[in-house]
């Protein structure tokens, strides 16, 4: 009998011995391992972002900004085939789309890409970006080129809009225009929507796209309109102007 018992312990003994540890051993992962094509995906994904969007800020996706930017080589071979090229103002932290060999003052036919197309702003659009690159180029005047958040009132921006365009005829009206115009260049990027303290944040993408003499000759063309017909109440109608951008 003792036999058998002794048997018994020495058998828990043994499949207590032969049990595996309950906390697996730690393994070291790469951060990215290459994929089939021998591409990192986060190389892949920053690209992805990049065409998705056409920019990358580094304030707002900084990790993303910083592989392409470390990558770039990599990021050039991807997008070549496509025609297109990575540009970069490392001052204001900003990463944007180009096409390959276009550059602004190129001609319309330079811009024939299945994937990129010149921009077309209308007059409105036009004008309100003239006035947000005014405030932007203040404020890195004041604050150094590249410091960010540049913004701006609503209050002081639509008396500027008002002022080349003239009013109305209903303060609820002018707010309208100018709140219309404003979602429509934020679907292009340039200016966020109206914060809390409805304030207007002006993204540095401002400054590649358009023509700066382009822009200056439209704020000269609604200045000498303003001072010939202050009371006119309908705004003026101006030609379109083209932007520089391929974003």
């Amino acid at each position: 009998m003792n036999d058998f018992f002794d048997q018994q312990v020495r058998s828990d003994e043994l499949d207590e011995t032969a049990k595996p540890e309950t906390a697996e051993p730690e393994v070291a992962i790469p951060e990215a391992l290459p994929t089939d094509d021998g591409t990192a995906p986060s190389i892949k994904a920053a690209v992805q972002e990049l065409l998705k969007y056409g920019l990358v800020e580094h304030a707002a996706k900084p990790n993303i900004y910083r592989t392409l930017q470390q990558e770039h080589a990599a990021v050039t071979a991807i997008l070549e085939p496509l025609d297109l090229q990575m540009r970069v103002d490392d001052v204001r932290g900003l990463i944007f789309l180009g096409i390959a060999g276009c550059v602004a003052g190129d001609s319309d036919e330079a811009w024939q890409h299945p994937l990129l197309r010149r921009l077309r702003l209308t007059t409105e659009q036009s004008l309100l970006v003239a006035i947000l690159r005014h405030y932007f180029i203040a404020h890195e005047q004041a604050s150094g080129i590249g410091a960010e958040g540049a913004r701006v009132d609503f209050e002081d921006l639509q008396a500027q809009f008002d002022l080349y365009l003239g009013e109305t005829g209903s303060e609820q009206r002018n707010q309208t225009r100018l709140s219309n115009v404003l979602d429509q260049l934020h679907k292009h990027g340039i200016v966020s929507p109206p914060d809390k303290e409805n304030q207007i944040l002006i993204r540095p993408i401002i400054v590649h796209l358009a023509n700066p003499d382009q822009l200056m000759l439209l704020l000269a063309h609604f200045k000498t309109l303003a001072v010939a017909h202050p009371s006119d109440a309908e705004p003026v109608e101006s030609p379109e102007v083209s932007t520089d951008t391929d974003v």
